[in-house]
């Protein structure tokens, strides 16, 4: 029902319309019994045919007309990951400068389920972001159901884990990466936009927040139940790209995380005791997104733990639009231009 949901919404800009009056939906299916159950149904044909359709949709938004290379260096790395010792992939991309540079450490979405930084939408909005003068780590990390660039999959903490040691490494390599060690800011969309908020808390609990400068989440994929009787958003908007009505996303990335009501796991548990200290964050939302309210409460608790925060909602668009650059190009340029300008700023 996705398609209708988006192209009779007169809230939505009409190319968002126009683009995904096309789009083939797979529906979710329902709630599952088990994580087990969930990758084997990801493993069917008809899920690996799905998905490799969309693979090779991306990969024409990864063009030099769209994201162009020029005056980019782009470098791959293999990083290993603690406490467990995995491997996982990190691509860099710097402009040229002779100065060191702010850095974002770039966390795709995904619901921490599937997707990877080497899709073709994130290979040109790692370019993007760095023609606005930063070096971009672009981070791929395990995901808990699909394989990304890493092959294994494996539930909470494993993604997180992996995030926090790309953030490590960047800081550690600064000088060979031409990256200013002060200037290090982590972002991410849906799921990338869960592990920036759980990084920062995270570090705080390991008293590593000198690691960071600031945390911007986009479209923050934080609840882990929809729909949720706090969020309007979440049944009002449910259906539009998104359908969330399902136990997925919290089997997928450990439910016991979820029954624990594991912050790291899902920020939307987090107290203000959890988040106050945290370097300044922004959060920024669509309007037409099942998370959209999720968000909104997220930077209402910064608020009243004393964070420096900003919250912004972008009108008239769906989930992580911003990452999809061939749909709104002025909206994902406006977007990189403020992660941009927030990762030089000085930290708080």
């Amino acid at each position: 029902m996705g398609n209708e949901r988006i192209t009779g919404d007169e809230r939505l800009d009409p190319r968002i319309r126009a683009v995904f009056e096309h789009f083939e939906y797979m529906t979710s299916g329902g709630d599952v019994g088990s994580r087990d159950e969930l990758v084997a149904m990801a493993r069917a044909p008809s899920a690996l045919q799905w998905r490799q359709a969309t693979v090779a949709l991306l990969e024409v938004l990864d063009t030099e007309e769209i994201a162009p290379s020029e005056g980019l260096t782009i470098t791959d790395h293999e990083v290993t990951s603690q406490p467990e010792g995995n491997t996982i992939n990190v691509r860099m991309i710097r402009p040229r400068a002779d100065e060191p540079l702010p850095c974002v450490a770039y966390l795709h979405g995904g619901g921490m389920a599937v997707q990877s930084a080497y899709d073709g939408n994130y290979r040109a909005w790692g370019k993007i972001l760095a023609a606005q003068g930063v070096v971009v780590a672009l981070v791929d990390f395990r995901n808990c159901v699909v394989p990304s660039s890493v092959e294994q999959v494996a539930p909470y903490p494993a993604g997180l884990n992996d995030c926090v040691s790309a953030v490590t490494w960047v800081s550690e390599q600064a000088g060979e990466l031409g990256v200013d060690p002060d200037r290090i800011v982590v972002a991410g969309d849906s799921g990338g936009g869960n592990l920036t908020l759980a990084m920062g808390m995270r570090l705080k609990r390991d008293g590593r927040l000198d690691l960071i400068s600031g945390l911007y989440a986009l479209c923050p994929y934080i609840a882990g139940i929809w729909p949720h009787p706090e969020y309007p958003s979440s049944v009002e908007n449910n259906d539009i790209f998104l359908e969330l009505h399902h136990n997925r996303g919290r089997v997928g990335y450990g439910i016991e995380a979820f029954e624990a009501r594991d912050p790291l796991a899902w920020p939307s548990f987090a107290t203000e005791d959890d988040v106050r200290g945290l370097p300044r964050v922004v959060v920024r939302v669509n309007e037409a997104d099942p998370l959209r309210d999720e968000g909104i409460a997220f930077y209402r608790l910064l608020l009243r733990a004393g964070v420096p925060a900003r919250c912004d909602q972008i009108m008239g668009t769906i989930h992580a639009v911003e990452v999809m650059p061939a749909v709104c190009p002025d909206i994902t340029r406006a977007a990189a231009a403020d992660i941009a300008r927030f990762a030089r700023a000085p930290g708080a």
